[in-house]
């Protein structure tokens, strides 16, 4: 945060990106995807890439303009729950919490998902 004018504080698309991040880590069903030289890439793991998981953070970036900013995520989702869903609820919580942490008015959201993540199955009886 910068602060420009007395009584205004500017706050900065790494800032909101940061946040952003952890509000979409709030929800179990939600992970980071698969990444190759700094870029997201579906089926990134065949590659030799890191593999997706429920436990790392989303890629995220933002852009601030004024007091309206737009959120591109890219994400993993747990297998079996439903895409539209997940999404839905991630977008309606970013518009929400990142508004109201913010002050700024959350104008577009954009989520891009890149995998499906099944839960790691238990041991194997024989």
């Amino acid at each position: 945060m910068t602060v420009t004018v007395p009584g205004t504080v500017e706050i900065s698309a790494a800032a909101v990106a940061k946040l952003a991040a952890q509000i979409a880590s709030e929800n179990p069903d939600v992970g980071g995807t698969a990444g190759l030289l700094g870029r997201t890439v579906p089926g990134g793991s065949h590659l030799g890439a890191r593999q997706t998981s429920l436990t790392s953070l989303p890629k995220v970036s933002a852009e601030v303009d004024g007091d309206r900013v737009f959120v591109d995520l890219a994400i993993s989702v747990r297998w079996p729950a439903s895409v539209p869903t997940v999404t839905t609820d991630l977008r309606e919580r970013l518009r929400s919490r990142l508004g109201a942490w913010t002050g700024l008015t959350v104008a577009e959201v954009d989520i891009a998902v890149t995998g499906l993540v099944a839960d790691q199955p238990g041991p194997r009886v024989r």
